[in-house]
Formats: structure tokens, sequence, C-alpha cells
């Protein structure tokens, strides 16, 4: 059975220490009480050319499932809370 849980898709680089800083905040909101459960994908932009020249020196971009950005460079709480509460 199909997941119902909305994904976020981070595109970030391995070695990008704000990327790394997104993830964390990320789950930290996810772990939130009474917060819509959601999951994470993480997508390393240096593994794809087209992902590299799309998000270079955007990373970390945090985006829906249909790729929309939410934010970018660090994690905008708000706004991902904003669109998780269509969840509910």
């Amino acid at each position: 059975m199909p997941s119902t849980r909305p994904r976020l898709r981070l595109f970030s680089r391995a070695w990008c220490h704000l990327c790394h800083d997104m993830l964390v905040a990320l789950e930290a909101l996810r772990d939130e009480p009474g917060q819509v459960a959601f999951e994470i994908e993480v997508l390393d932009v240096d593994t794809d050319p087209l992902l590299e020249q799309r998000y270079d020196e955007l990373v970390p971009v945090l985006a829906d499932a249909c790729g929309n950005e939410l934010c970018h460079y660090f994690l905008d709480a708000v706004k991902v809370r904003e669109y998780l509460s269509a969840f509910r």
C-alpha cells in the first residue's frame, strides 16, 4: 500500500553543512508533538547532471513532491508547517 504521508524532497550535497543543518532541522520539525507525519527524500544533486544544473548554488533546496520549492539555504519552518497543514 502506497504511503499517504506527504513527501518533502531535500536537494542536497554530501559535503554541504547547510544541507546537513536543514536535514537536522527537518527531522526536529517532524518530531514535534502534533506534527503531520511526513517523509524526507534526500537527493544528492551531484549524482545527476540535470539536478546539479538546476540547483547548483541554491542547495539546500526543500521542495514538495511536485517540485515546488518551499525554501532554500535555511529551513523556513513557518512555510513548511503551513504546507503540511493541508494534510491534516
